[in-house]
Formats: structure tokens, C-alpha cells, sequence
């Protein structure tokens, strides 16, 4: 699934630069995230780092995929 970022995002910036597909960026108000381009890590890491650095842990699931589908998305955007 791909994550989003709720409300209670303190737009700190620690979630950018772990990004391995550069799907977090500044919203108008708390950043946010591009569902089509977040495979929750997989293919680079573990688990999505995003979530390991958040301080406000405001980083929640959003769309549910499944991981041959976000697996598919990651290889597509480091082809």
C-alpha cells in the first residue's frame, strides 16, 4: 500500500531525503505523498524508512497494494 501523511505532520523534513523514489515533497500546508510513486520501500529497504524517521509518527497506510504490485511500481521508476 502506498502511505500518506495525516495532519499531524510537523512538515520537519526528515521523511524527504530517505525517499528512494523522491515521492514525498511540500504541500501546501504538511508535505505529502505521491501514491504513485511510493512503494513503501520495497525493492530498496526493509521497511519504509519514512515511517523510521518521522518524529510526529504521522506517516500512516493508505492504499492497499500488494507487494508483487508495489514491488512492479519500484522497478518501473528505477528502470
Amino acid at each position: 500500500m502506498s502511505l500518506k501523511i495525516t495532519d499531524d505532520c510537523t512538515s520537519c523534513d526528515a521523511c524527504v531525503s530517505v525517499c528512494p523514489n523522491q515521492a514525498i515533497s511540500a504541500g501546501d500546508v504538511i508535505y505529502v505523498i505521491d501514491a504513485n510513486r511510493c512503494s513503501e520501500c520495497v525493492g530498496a529497504e526493509d521497511s519504509p524508512q519514512c515511517q523510521l524517521v518521522c518524529p510526529a509518527d504521522c506517516i500512516v497506510a493508505g492504499l492497499a497494494e500488494s507487494q508483487d504490485a508495489l514491488m512492479a511500481k519500484y522497478k518501473a521508476l528505477h528502470a
